[in-house]
Parts: C-alpha cells; sequence; structure tokens
C-alpha cells in the first residue's frame, strides 16, 4: 500500500521533509498534555475502534532533529531507526485495548492557522513471532501521529501505526510507505497534567 501518494501521505512527506531540511522548532510545550481520542479503522479496517491514550512529556529538540538527519544520511532507515530507538522518551501513546503501549521519540510542532499541529513519531514494536518469521512486517518500524488541536479543545487526527521511511533518489524526497491503512483519530479530550 502506497499511501503517501495520497494527500494526506503528502502531508506526513512534507512534514517529514521539514524535519530532515533544518526546520528549527520555535513552539514550546505549554505542560505536558494527555490527550485522549477514538481511533476508528478506514478501508480493511472499517468497523473497528479503539481508544487511544497519548501523553505529550515536551518537544524534542534540535539536537534530536540533528542526529535522526546524521542516521539516516549514514545509514538509511535503519539508521533512523536506531536512533529513535536511543532517543529519550518525549511521551507515550498506548491502546486502551491492552498492552503497555510505545514510547513517543520525536515530537515537533508545525505551524497551523486554526490552533496547533502536532507530529509524533515512534519506534514501533516490533513482535518475537514478526522477527522469528522475518515476515514483511518488520521493515515497517516507525509510526507516524498527526494532530490537529482546536483552540477550543478539541481536535482530529491520523494514525499511522506501521511506516516505513524511505528516499526517493530521482526526486531527492523521503518517502513514506505504509503496512497498513491509517486510523482516523476522533473524539479528543485534551487535558493538562
Amino acid at each position: 500500500m502506497r499511501y503517501f501518494r495520497t494527500f494526506r501521505g503528502q502531508a506526513f512527506l512534507a512534514s517529514l521533509l521539514l524535519l530532515f531540511i533544518g526546520m528549527r522548532m520555535s513552539a514550546q510545550l505549554q505542560g505536558p498534555m494527555t490527550i485522549q481520542a477514538t481511533a476508528m479503522g478506514t478501508s480493511t479496517q472499517l468497523g473497528k475502534i479503539y481508544n487511544v491514550n497519548i501523553h505529550i512529556e515536551g518537544y524534542s529538540t534540535d539536537d534530536d532533529r540533528q542526529t535522526l538527519i546524521q542516521a539516516f544520511n549514514k545509514k538509511g532507515r535503519d539508521g533512523l531507526v536506531d536512533a529513535l530507538y536511543g532517543m529519550k522518551p518525549k511521551g507515550r501513546v498506548r491502546f486502551a485495548s491492552g498492552g503497555v503501549g510505545n514510547d513517543v521519540k520525536y515530537i515537533f510542532e508545525l505551524p497551523s492557522k486554526n490552533g496547533r499541529m502536532l507530529r509524533l513519531v515512534t519506534d514501533r514494536w516490533v513482535s518475537i513471532g514478526e522477527h522469528r518469521n522475518m515476515t514483511r512486517s518488520t521493515d515497517y518500524a516507525v509510526g507516524i501521529i498527526e494532530l490537529h488541536l482546536t483552540p477550543d479543545g478539541k481536535g482530529t487526527g491520523t494514525l499511522l501505526p506501521a511506516c516505513r521511511i524511505t528516499m526517493n533518489t530521482k526526486k531527492k524526497q523521503l518517502e513514506v510507505e505504509t503496512y497498513q491503512n491509517p486510523w482516523k483519530l476522533t473524539h479528543f479530550i485534551i487535558t493538562k497534567d
């Protein structure tokens, strides 16, 4: 599934390009926050609904950004994933259906006309069965979340649970390919901790 060919995929692609070309993050988190949302499946996951909790402690620094750029330039996506694993968590995402969730390793805010737009990158937990069987899903070791938070305390978002970041050498652009269809995030409840 080449999700990056769609409009939303292009938005994620643009955000990742901004990450790697040196965008400075000027926004500051106004204290930790927790976002409770409903994740609704699309396409092949249509009809599936889960509650998700996203806890944000702080934003990533310019040093974090440089670390990811250098890792990607040296070893490609494997270097990027390794660098994400080594980073200190900036938050956590957890589905209420069970499990401990995943650390959010990279968080940045993009300019937005209405409210705030946050992008979160996680290193996806890969199961022992995936490793043992060497399934194709092991190549999709990154998760991406986009959040649009409005001033009235509501919001929407998109969750891409399993992604692979590659470099298109002809276009000299990063591309995001997903293993699953995106999940739509709705019904936000935002609380400041």
